[in-house]
């Protein structure tokens, strides 16, 4: 629509230009009558002439009621001579203004020709702007099969270059795809042995572990042209698309070999044929089997090698990863305490920090964090010290991004009352007592009633070393955890809030999968129920096969609500049995709103004991107050 409007503007101009070009000429075009020279003379000698203008031969005559008149005198001759010999009135001639001007040749003929060329012109230059969109459409037409791969290496982005010293931690993945370098640097050495060149190598890991990151360091690595592309870039709305690109990204790498051809989000294309909508002719699968067909018609010798990265390789499909083609796959896990620690270093490069700054500090405190959420975090810290006009960063902005991070911004318009306030705390006090109570809980790092994001509060636990494994204690513990907040609630108050339906929730989960996923139920055994299923039309894996009976799911019902109850029974009797800790906790929370690990766990240890608040809410407990309903007036 935007292109039509601006092709009709462009064409009205153009005309409004020609109309107005025609009435110019039109105008200036008229021609003055022809009169001969005697009666030019006659007209002077009656004192009908005001003006006369020469210009070489040529006389213009300017009459006394402004009229003109063109006439033409003796070629040799002056003009006043030439009046003389046709009869001139000398005194009548007096009065006559004489004009003398100098006779141009080229503005004698430019004029009339100029009507008729400079609207030619106007018309092919119309038409030859017409004919050259024209042309570009049908490049573009063209270009529409094309690939839309970036270009990273010496040939294109020299200057985003980076080898594996730029990536932090993943040593493992580092040293697997240090044979990739080798075979694209020294490929000879290995085809005289008889080995084949790798197909592919698919990178596999949770989101934001620097899969792009590192397959971009062993192009850097190498020194070869990086061929960089989303899956979702191959499918387009028009069948066929998908494998034209394919076809031309593939022959574009050949050409730079040796290189490398990197798909980001496989699991885009590669998804398994034949699992959602759509049969054979779907666009999806022609742009896969066209990848297929493309990484088996590698020749032996050839240097291209194809990477990938996913976090869900569970849903790839099987002709993939066959031998051949995705062959090679590298697991990136989630940094540990040191790989955090080096990670972190590498981003507070250009960032001004402060000498009181420990980084490592920041590592203890961000397990799970993947090398993005550690970007961020740095990103985050530097942003707020600038907000607060600082020259540095300092820990203290470090660790408020940590929160950030991981829970949001604080929501200072989100301001409790202080019933509500009172509530909060006594629910986060509940959460962190029962974590400490219990040994194989972790440890309690802050609690907070500051809202954040969707949270009115939180309590941040902090593993003291790195686990990979969790035994079944260790979720009873964190289920004990999730209730903590309810039982606190329901002992202080005598009723529960929507606080808890976050934390319901979490547990009810847990404890789900404990029954069917874990096989940790003492009742139904080591038995996995239930096979997922993903539903590629409703977008989201969230079908689920039963491959059970009534009768069992009945006793998974069963299982789960005993894990609950267990857990609730755990808590409340904690709960009870610190009461004067938990009023401690939350009387201390509820006035300064947050408590770091070293004066919480001062309060845990000991002191003068707490009388808890007096409150509208809590007096409900023992009846000493009931709700009114006022009259409306």
């Amino acid at each position: 629509m935007k292109s039509l409007l601006k092709n009709f503007i462009f064409i009205f101009l153009i005309f409004l230009i020609v109309s107005g070009i025609f009435t110019v000429f039109s105008q200036t075009g008229q021609t003055s009558k022809e009169i001969p020279l005697t009666e030019v003379v006659k007209n002077i000698n009656q004192g009908n002439v005001k003006k006369i203008a020469v210009a070489g031969n040529n006389i213009t005559v300017t009459f006394q009621d402004g009229s003109q008149a063109k006439s033409k005198k003796e070629t040799e001759a002056a003009l006043s001579q030439s009046l003389a010999n046709y009869g001139v009135s000398q005194d009548a001639l007096k009065g006559v203004e004489v004009e003398l001007k100098e006779e141009s040749g080229w503005l004698s003929w430019l004029g009339p020709i100029s009507v008729f060329v400079l609207p030619l012109l106007i018309f092919v230059f119309f038409f030859f702007m017409i004919f050259r969109q024209a042309k570009v459409g049908a490049s573009q037409a063209f270009d529409f099969s094309r690939a839309k791969a970036r270009l990273f290496g010496a040939e294109g982005h020299p200057k985003d270059i980076i080898t594996f010293k730029d990536v932090a931690g993943l040593t493992e993945a580092k040293e697997e795809l240090k044979e990739i370098v080798d075979f694209l640097k020294f490929p000879k050495k290995f085809l005289n042995m008889g080995a084949r060149i790798p197909r592919g190598v698919l990178l596999m890991g949770p989101p934001g572990t620097g899969k792009t990151m590192l397959a971009r360091a062993v192009a850097g690595e190498a020194h070869v042209p990086f061929f960089h592309i989303s899956g979702s870039e191959f499918v387009e709305m028009f069948v066929g698309v998908g494998a034209a690109r394919t076809r031309d990204l593939f022959n574009t790498a050949k050409k730079a070999a040796p290189s490398i051809i990197f798909i980001d989000e496989l699991d885009a294309v590669g998804r398994h044929r034949g699992a959602g909508l759509g049969g054979g002719h779907d666009e999806r699968e022609q742009t896969l089997n066209q990848i297929l067909t493309e990484m088996d018609g590698f020749e032996r010798d050839t240097n291209v090698i194809v990477t990938a990265a996913t976090n869900r390789p569970d849903v790839l499909d099987p002709a993939l990863l066959r031998p051949g083609r995705f062959d090679r796959r590298v697991v990136l896990d989630l940094p540990d305490i040191n790989d955090r620690e080096a990670i972190l270093k590498i981003h507070a490069k250009g960032k001004p920090l402060a000498l009181s700054v420990n980084l490592r500090e920041i590592a203890e405190r961000t397990p799970g964090f993947s090398g993005a959420d550690l970007a961020n975090l740095m990103n985050e810290a530097a942003i707020l010290a600038a907000r607060r006009s600082k020259q540095q960063i300092a820990q203290e902005e470090l660790l408020e991004s940590i929160d950030k991070v991981l829970l949001g911004p604080e929501r200072k318009s989100h301001v409790l009352s202080k019933d509500e306030k009172l509530i909060a705390a006594y629910h986060e006090a509940g959460h962190a007592l029962v974590a400490s109570s219990l040994p194989n809980a972790e440890p309690v790092r802050k609690i907070s009633i500051i809202a954040r994001g969707r949270a009115a509060g939180y309590t941040l636990k902090l593993p003291s070393e790195e686990k990979h494994l969790k035994a079944k204690s260790d979720f009873v513990a964190d289920l004990a955890m999730f209730l903590g907040g309810y039982c606190a609630e329901e002992l202080v108050f005598g009723e529960i809030t929507t606080g808890a339906s976050n934390d319901l929730e979490k547990a009810s989960e847990l404890a789900r999968s404990l029954v069917k996923e874990y096989g940790m139920s003492e009742k139904l055994g080591p038995v996995a129920f239930g096979e997922k299923e993903e539903l590629i039309f409703l977008g989201k894996e969230i079908g689920e096969q039963r491959n059970y009976s009534e009768k069992i799911a009945e006793e998974i019902d069963q299982e789960v609500s005993r894990f609950i109850k267990e857990a609730e029974s755990t808590a409340r009797s904690i709960l009870k049995k610190k009461r004067a800790i938990l009023n401690k906790i939350a009387t201390t929370l509820a006035e300064k709103e947050t408590i770091e690990r070293e004066e919480y766990e001062a309060l845990i240890k000991g002191g003068k004991k707490v009388n808890p608040p007096s409150s509208r809410l809590a007096g409900l407990r023992r009846g000493k107050e009931k709700f009114k309903v006022k009259e409306i007036k």
